[in-house]
């Protein structure tokens, strides 16, 4: 086991992923790949596919800088002269890129990622411009719409859809065969993580129509380091470095985005790449141009990945052999179903007015302060209430008081009286000296 593997393990632990990938490059050359999955009835590994949200983004503004390249458009282009009917014509290329155009957002409607997307027709007629925040280049504004309206305005000029585009004129170049707009059939399925419950529920994976090249793409941590490299070098047949080198600039008044591209900052030098997310996924992609190393992390969860951390964590690894050496014990769902008695108890109690979370897993209910996330607590399961494991309880039995209509009213262990509001008016008053007294 390496560095790279703990560093690996330590992220899925940290965010409860149900399964992540990740890969680094060093100058250039793939040098490592790992895979941490506890799936209970899929197999995934570093060449499963994932969806990768919003880094399809960069691949939507390579688009647009090789139409600016060969004349066939100018960065301050007003995107109405492109897209006719959209509400926000004077909006500029150059702003749209930069989420400094103004634009609301989301598009009007219900939660665009989580359902099948419309026509481009109807998603111009929904967003007539009424849903503006700024004026434009009055601040940064991240913006789905916005790279929306781009995509369009690639697949208007070349006169095909923004995804044949994107696998004859990047795709194909590049060699990225991996990279899919539907899910293949070796994916890693999308998945939420019951923050009290600790079991896993099925995210949808939606065509998201004229919103794809916003965020639809499925690809691989192989596949994402060859555009990672692309990113820092480019390619004859599909954009220069200088252009590149104009992407990768900070755009005012940002300083943490460019043209299409996030710039992260990483002790004293800048990575250039994207994050992505959406319902089921995360994904982290970021290079050094300037040394060509680079880091991709995919995970299948909707929330977690700590996305911006990812690149300093698995940068400053290597391929020794780790501190811990594969002795992080990973994170696990749930394997049972949650018991009815523990099911009806989870969520957020108050002792006073201090905040406790309370989480089923490793069949004990734990008991966690909601301002450090210390663990403070663990009972186990006693006839009809529980009885403490570990902690300041240890021996005592934790009672559930129900009221009039079978309800949890309030828990109540040793004179501690836990309820679901602060001080609740229908329970009786908090008792018990301070938990660290």
């Amino acid at each position: 086991m390496t560095a790279y593997d703990d560093a690996l393990a330590s992220l899925q632990v940290a965010g409860r992923l149900p399964s992540v990938s990740a890969a680094v490059a060093r100058g250039g050359t793939p040098a490592w790949e790992g895979c941490v999955s506890v799936l209970p009835d899929v197999s995934v590994t570093t060449a499963s596919a994932y969806r990768i949200g919003s880094i399809t983004k960069t691949l939507t503004a390579v688009l647009v800088l090789q139409l600016r390249d060969e004349g066939r458009l100018a960065l301050d282009d007003p995107i109405g002269r492109l897209v006719p009917g959209t509400g926000y014509a004077d909006a500029t290329i150059r702003d749209l890129l930069a989420h400094t155009a103004g634009l609301q957002s989301e598009p009007v409607g219900p939660w665009w990622e989580r359902v099948d997307g419309g026509c481009v027709a109807e998603l111009l007629a929904a967003n007539d411009g009424s849903g503006r925040v700024a004026g434009p280049g009055a601040f940064y504004h991240y913006s789905n719409l916005g790279f929306a309206l781009l995509g369009e305005a690639v697949a208007r000029v070349r006169g095909a859809s923004w995804w044949e585009i994107v696998r004859e004129r990047l795709l194909g170049p590049l060699g990225m065969t991996a990279t899919t707009y539907h899910p293949p059939a070796d994916h890693a399925p999308g998945r939420s993580v019951d923050h009290f419950a600790h079991t896993l529920s099925a995210e949808p994976h939606a065509d998201t129509g004229a919103m794809a090249p916003a965020g639809q793409l499925w690809s691989t941590v192989g596949d994402l380091l060859r555009w990672a490299d692309f990113l820092a070098t480019g390619h004859p047949d599909v954009l220069s470095a200088a252009t590149l080198d104009e992407m990768s600039a900070p755009a005012p008044p940002a300083q943490s985005y460019g043209l299409g591209l996030r710039l992260l900052a990483q002790g004293e030098r800048t990575l250039v790449g994207h994050t992505g997310s959406m319902p089921g996924f995360q994904a982290s992609l970021f290079v050094d141009r300037s040394t060509r190393d680079a880091v991709v992390a995919l995970a299948d969860a909707t929330t977690g990945l700590g996305a911006e951390q990812v690149p300093e964590l698995l940068l400053a690894a290597s391929g020794a052999a780790g501190p811990g050496s594969g002795e992080v014990a990973p994170w696990r769902p749930s394997a049972r179903p949650v018991p009815a008695i523990v099911g009806e108890v989870l969520g957020v109690w108050f002792w006073g007015n201090t905040g406790l979370g309370l989480e089923w897993r490793d069949d004990e209910l734990q008991v966690r302060d909601l301002r450090s996330g210390t663990l403070e607590e663990r009972f186990r399961i006693d006839g009809d209430g529980f009885v403490g494991v570990d902690g300041y309880h240890r021996g005592e039995r934790l009672r559930v008081h129900r009221r009039a209509d079978g309800a949890p009213g309030h828990l109540e262990v040793a004179t501690f009286v836990w309820t679901r509001v602060p001080y609740d008016p229908q329970a009786p008053i908090p008792g018990g000296p301070a938990p660290d007294a």
